[in-house]
């Protein structure tokens, strides 16, 4: 009788551990796929943009802190890094600062110790690492605090917004508020940099993200309210448009101060070559001449001879339609009565080519991009003269990137580029924002 409640009890315990080890499996597999499922759809996200109407400078509302607080930054393109003013009401449960010779510091790539002489805060701490943060506009800079704390992004599938996902240990710098001057937006906290560097948001988005196959690739698409994608195509507008489909390329280029340009090598009016100095368009050692692009400049700078060259022809093209007194900061301008807005993308308007690596490699600036109405009546060719010392040759401003796509992939060292995407019945207004939650 033992013998068969032993052999019972050994049955029983089989049994229960097989259905258990059911259990545990059909529960890791449930997991994993679940892991598998997250990660495939943390590959894509998208930041919302605005323009400051006062300014032109482009605005994004950035997820941070602990609890979650929107924050107002302008996107500088070629910024190293995010900073933001912390010396008034950070409050935040998960805000560091990493000390000195830390590994936070080496990947921000500064052996700086900053010392703080005030109460500690957030900005404010002894030996910790020092980094110097810029306002892009007026170029003052000043050392702050390397910090990390949360940061939250809406997730993508590549058209409308998707739930907030969260990076726990963003770095970015702690700035004094000296660094947010009357040139910026009033409502301004600091500045998201978008530039080849090692803390920048899309270094810091790909390296977070890699293990779910995110790309190293963002993509502007500026308009008043306009929008970044940041991972690889494909990117949605409405009506449902797939809008990276008629990106050209050109390889990208990467100055020595993590700043991005591209070759050109001629420029056309009309199919008519402008004359140049060639020497000016390409970029040497130092990170002299060459075409640089930019969010921060509203509009495209040419060194002197090239803007002379360009409004030259320009004019010639457009001698039909009267001169009347510029408007700053424009020296070339038209009677708006004369130009048909309808047809600022069209035939009446010239085109000017950016010709490229190759010949045919053409980003088209159509009128909708060359033309600004600067005050009521008055349209000028909104291109400005950069004098004769320029550090870029040429550097393609917002305004002309304006609902246009522009690519910046870097695991292909390359720039896509779609010219006027209002050929193809939509604009950078059109993500479809209403899906925010």
């Amino acid at each position: 009788m033992p013998s068969l409640v032993n052999l019972f009890l050994v049955l029983f315990m089989a049994s229960s551990s097989l259905y258990f080890l059911l259990i545990f499996l059909s529960i890791s597999s449930f997991t994993l796929l679940s892991q598998s499922q997250t990660s495939s759809k943390l590959n894509k996200f998208v930041l919302p943009i605005h323009q400051d109407n006062k300014t032109d400078l482009y605005v994004a509302n950035i997820y941070k802190r602990t609890p979650l607080l929107q924050i107002p930054f302008v996107v500088d393109l070629n910024g190293r890094l995010l900073w933001v003013t912390c010396e008034q009401n950070y409050l935040s449960s998960t805000y560091r600062a990493p000390q000195c010779y830390s590994t936070q510091c080496a990947r921000a790539n500064t052996h700086y110790c900053h010392t703080c002489f005030s109460k500690a805060r957030p900005g404010c701490h002894n030996n910790t690492c020092g980094l110097m943060s810029v306002n892009p506009v007026t170029g003052l800079t000043a050392m702050s605090e390397l910090a990390q704390d949360v940061l939250s992004i809406y997730s993508t599938q590549g058209s409308n917004p998707g739930p907030l996902v969260k990076i726990p240990r963003f770095l970015f710098t702690c700035a004094p508020s000296l660094l947010l001057q009357s040139v910026l937006p009033g409502n301004v906290q600091g500045v998201a940099g978008l530039g080849h560097s090692p803390i920048s948001l899309p270094t810091q988005l790909a390296s977070h993200f890699g293990y779910a196959g995110f790309a190293p690739t963002f993509a502007l698409c500026l308009a008043p309210n306009g929008v970044i994608f940041f991972g690889d195509s494909p990117y949605y507008m409405l009506p449902g448009l797939d809008i990276s489909l008629p990106l050209g390329y050109t390889p990208l280029i990467i100055s020595p101060l993590g700043e991005y340009y591209i070759e050109v090598k001629s420029i056309k009016i009309n199919n008519k070559d402008v004359p140049l100095n060639t020497t000016l368009l390409s970029i040497d050692g130092r990170g002299i001449g060459g075409t640089k692009l930019s969010t921060i400049n509203p509009y495209t700078i040419l060194e002197h001879s090239i803007f002379k060259s360009v409004t030259e022809i320009f004019t010639k093209e457009l001698s039909g339609i009267p001169l009347v007194k510029p408007v700053e900061p424009f020296e070339v301008c038209f009677n708006s009565k004369s130009i048909d807005k309808r047809t600022r993308v069209g035939p009446k308007v010239p085109n000017i080519d950016l010709v490229l690596h190759d010949q045919h490699a053409i980003w088209r600036i159509y009128g909708s991009n060359s033309v600004v109405e600067a005050t009521p009546g008055v349209s000028c060719l909104a291109f400005v003269d950069g004098g004769l010392n320029t550090r870029a040759a040429i550097v393609i401003g917002a305004y002309q990137m304006e609902n246009n796509l522009i690519q910046f992939d870097m695991a292909r060292s390359r720039l896509g580029f779609s010219s006027s995407l209002l050929f193809f019945r939509t604009s950078c207004n059109n993500l479809y924002f209403t899906a925010i939650p």
